[in-house]
């Protein structure tokens, strides 16, 4: 049995950990020098900023805002360069060497289909398209020795009318590329009861989906999402601290969805960063993730969108082991949790698990034991 380590993890570390990502927008995430390049290719003058740099800037403080409503506009940009075949091929292909260079083993990686039609694509053109970035993202970095695996999540907006069309696209796409489903956009006035034929599809065809509930809105929007339409896991679901008392004296009293949702075993997708930025925490020591963790919730950290939040997964767990003094034995809990959660099936999760996460962690603690005990040689030396 590997020992627990209890030292604070390095930043090299943190990057070279096996890192699981099950909440990631695949137009949230764009390189700024790739928008700049799209634009001009396809005549898009719109954007604010033609440098690189500056536009990545521009794209963080406009995100900054505290409002989901503003955040939710900076995507007007990234959508308006994501309208043809070779421009999803790309910006897919981009996404999972991105993440592959942070150390992420497995990630599933959303969008909107029905934003992407523009140009002239179908729906399934657009699918299509995606899959193939992210096959090409995935040899490109088996060539340079890194190894991850990105599956696609079809979302559809909760504003429009094309969920059932989107859960159906994302059915005919399952297990080529494409292992569930999920809505987004503004929660407060767009409930996902709106989109209940949808999910009694889904269920029916035994196909997995995800909610976005519990980020700008609160416990209404997490009971829908588990009660009425029967979400496999809540994407944020940060406000389930609402119904958690802390008492004076350090105690702890779980509301009853709290329990259910603790009980259930159901999967938080929570993005630290975007919290702070949409208003759902005001700071990483105060965010929930902290006491969910505790608390043994299942909780898993997510980057939500890259480029607006100049995040990635080794950034925030960096900014997670500042706040609570996490360990590597804290980031395998949270890798292994979201790995348990992934819509892939149960064999190749755990293969997963116990052939590349658990053993990647296990090789990093094992050089910390040896660095700690070359140094305390050393002083015994010194001391001899």
């Amino acid at each position: 049995m590997t020992s627990q380590t209890t030292t604070t993890p390095t930043p090299d570390q943190i990057r070279r950990a096996p890192k699981v990502l099950l909440h990631d927008h695949l137009d949230g995430g764009l390189r700024p020098g790739t928008i700049v390049e799209l634009a001009l290719e396809q005549g898009y003058s719109q954007l604010p900023e033609t440098d690189p740099d500056r536009l990545g800037v521009w794209f963080r403080e406009a995100a900054d805002s505290g409002s989901l409503e503003r955040y939710l506009e900076t995507f007007s940009h990234t959508v308006a360069v994501m309208q043809t075949h070779d421009a999803l091929v790309r910006v897919a292909r981009e996404c999972a060497e991105d993440l592959a260079e942070d150390g992420v083993v497995y990630a599933e990686v959303r969008y909107a289909p029905e934003q992407h039609l523009e140009g002239g694509l179908s729906l399934e053109e657009v699918v299509e398209a995606v899959n193939e970035g992210f096959r090409q993202g995935e040899a490109l970095a088996r060539e340079d020795g890194r190894r991850i695996r990105v599956g696609a999540l079809l979302t559809a907006m909760r504003h429009a009318a094309r969920a059932l069309e989107i859960a159906e696209l994302a059915n005919r796409y399952r297990d080529l590329g494409v292992v569930g489903f999920d809505i987004a956009g503004a929660e407060a006035g767009h409930p996902p009861t709106r989109h209940l034929d949808a999910f009694e599809y889904l269920k029916r065809e035994n196909n997995h989906f995800t909610i976005h509930a519990g980020e700008a809105f609160g416990l209404p929007s997490i009971w829908q999402a588990l009660q009425w339409c029967g979400a496999d896991r809540l994407g944020h679901g940060v406000r389930i601290i609402d119904d958690i008392q802390v008492h004076e004296d350090g105690s702890v009293k779980l509301g009853r969805l709290a329990s259910y949702v603790r009980d259930k075993r159901i999967p938080l997708e929570l993005c630290p960063s975007s919290n702070l930025q949409t208003g759902a925490a005001s700071s990483f020591a105060e965010h929930p993730i902290g006491l969910l963790r505790r608390l043994h919730f299942r909780a898993t950290v997510n980057t939500d969108n890259r480029l607006m939040s100049q995040t990635s997964m080794s950034r925030e767990f960096e900014r997670l082991v500042d706040a609570f003094g996490y360990t590597l034995d804290d980031m395998q809990w949270f890798s292994v949790n979201a790995m348990k959660s992934a819509f892939i099936p149960f064999d190749e999760r755990l293969a997963m698990i116990n052939d590349v996460v658990k053993p990647g962690y296990a090789e990093l603690k094992s050089e910390w034991l040896f660095k700690q005990t070359a140094s305390t040689s050393g002083s015994a030396a010194e001391l001899g």
